[in-house]
């Protein structure tokens, strides 16, 4: 029986709901070791235990990315299984589309930011060295059509997102001659809690299982090519 991911250690952020737990569980099912992580403990631990009754290995470890120090404490933790480590998907992130920038708050800007591009660059400084030493793996970042496109109301959200997208080209011309391959991916509206996504068909809608389903094309992609960028959209528009 073919397991393409058996021992291999993946790292999802953001894992413990949503489109983060739906990447987590594809990939335990594709035979990975997954650690989730996320702010809040009791969250990821019952997120954990879904993976490991449906048969799947799982930890979850608290991390809010938004931390240098928090991230490194993380990494610490993951001790000797580093040497295993050949995924990690950068999924954690906030929202924010209740406001114009002119009368967005600076600390929601802030935790936009630190989130959804800080978090990410703090990731890559921990875990791209030993995907190096690994003899290499795959970074997949999670980002939005709104790193494509405009976002009246949500510019601090859209703002991460493009810069999301940029750091993303850059690292993956960076590590690529490491045989590590840096992919994003840009989802349109998935229906999760992240935005209340107003007006729209949830039937229609990106569910968390289509951003898994591409995540999981991408790690088991043949070696000698990667996809640097992947714009996922609804069939129907919702």
């Amino acid at each position: 029986m073919n397991i393409p991911l058996q021992d291999k250690l993946a790292i999802v952020t953001g894992g413990s709901r949503g489109i983060g737990l739906a990447i987590a569980t594809k990939l335990a099912a594709l035979g990975a070791e997954v650690v989730i992580t996320a702010r809040k403990q009791g969250e990821l631990e019952e997120a954990a235990e879904q993976i490991r009754k449906a048969g799947g290995k799982c930890d979850g470890i608290r991390c809010d990315v938004s931390s240098l120090s928090e991230v490194q404490q993380f990494a610490d933790k993951l001790g000797d299984r580093r040497k295993r480590l050949k995924i990690v998907v950068n999924n954690a992130g906030v929202g924010g589309f209740s406001a114009p920038l002119h009368e967005t708050d600076p600390d929601t800007w802030e935790k936009i930011i630190n989130t959804n591009l800080r978090g990410v660059f703090y990731m890559i400084r921990a875990f791209a060295p030993p995907l190096i030493a690994n003899g290499g793996g795959d970074i997949i970042n999670i980002s939005s059509l709104a790193g494509k496109n405009a976002l009246p109301n949500g510019a601090a959200y859209s703002a991460s997102k493009w810069g999301l997208n940029g750091l993303s080209y850059s690292a993956a011309e960076e590590l690529r001659g490491h045989n590590v391959r840096v992919t994003v991916v840009c989802p349109g509206s998935v229906n999760t809690d992240l935005s209340p996504h107003t007006g729209k068909n949830f039937s229609k809608m990106l569910q968390p299982d289509d951003v898994a389903h591409v995540v999981a094309m991408v790690v088991t992609q043949a070696p000698q090519s990667f996809a640097s960028e992947i714009l996922l959209r609804p069939a129907q528009k919702p």
